[in-house]
């Protein structure tokens, strides 16, 4: 009777997922009067906001994945070898950007960083620039942290990092050529969730006014019928991709370690 009741509540919990979306497809493939058609889809991937918005997201994401790795794979491995008691510490704050609202967090940066004030930031593009890749670091960095740190979990810090030196290697050696090899893996993995959140995040980019990905599809959503139901399902296809090159990574990572 136990098993019937978690088959029960296994096949309620999918068809509550799968039945959105799948209403969702359908109703993107209702562009073309009485016949299913890819004509929403074919509109919005020609769109040449569709194209700019992307790519300038898909820039963001790569900046912020690279500020997001030279910022935790060496606090991380440095809490790890050296200072292990401020661990809790560094975990505490890496988890209040799930506590704080991003609304928050870019306000408090329009209010640091304007044109009236130390540093003004936003005053020119790349400035303004800047302060969103900060801020997707930000947001990015409980998922990046976890998966580093777990990454750093299954490696002998010490004893690899006390052989490097033996060698003479000095820490920017030991960072780059010993321990990131290592959790290569799990840096990727922070990476492609760190590539999903800045796909579709809307909050900073709006008001910062960036011409991001989130944006464009709130703006699509506000004029058009099913051009934005295809967006959705795009993205959503594009954080499920990036879900399933984690699961690759971390199986391609682990066949690696067992056949070493």
């Amino acid at each position: 009777m136990t098993r019937l009741w978690s088959w029960g509540a296994l096949l309620i919990g999918i068809a509550f997922f799968l039945m959105p979306l799948y209403g969702m497809t359908e109703f993107s493939l209702k562009m073309r009067r009485g016949e299913y058609s890819f004509d929403a889809y074919a509109t919005v991937l020609a769109d040449p906001r569709f194209q700019a918005t992307f790519g300038y997201s898909v820039m963001m994401a790569v900046l912020t994945i690279l500020c997001g790795v030279l910022l935790v794979v060496p606090t991380a491995f440095w809490v790890r070898l050296k200072l292990p008691g401020l661990r809790p510490w560094v975990e505490f704050i890496t988890l209040l950007p799930l506590v704080i609202p991003s609304i928050v967090v870019v306000f408090g940066y329009i209010r640091l960083y304007n044109t009236s004030s130390w540093l003004p930031l936003t005053g020119s593009v790349t400035g303004t620039n800047m302060l969103l890749m900060f801020g997707y670091t930000v947001l990015a960095l409980p998922y990046m942290y976890r998966a580093v740190d777990t990454g750093l979990r299954t490696i002998d810090v010490a004893t690899l990092t006390e052989a490097a030196q033996s060698l003479g290697a000095g820490w920017v050696t030991i960072l780059a050529r010993v321990i990131l090899p290592n959790v290569l893996g799990a840096v990727l993995s922070g990476a492609f969730l760190t590539f999903a959140i800045v796909i579709g995040e809307f909050t900073m980019a709006a008001l910062l006014d960036r011409p991001a990905f989130g944006p464009y599809m709130q703006l699509l959503g506000a004029n058009r019928a099913y051009e934005p139901a295809a967006l959705a399902v795009i993205a959503f296809a594009i954080t499920w991709a990036c879900m399933g090159l984690i699961q690759l990574v971390t199986r391609f990572s682990k066949h690696n370690r067992v056949a070493r």
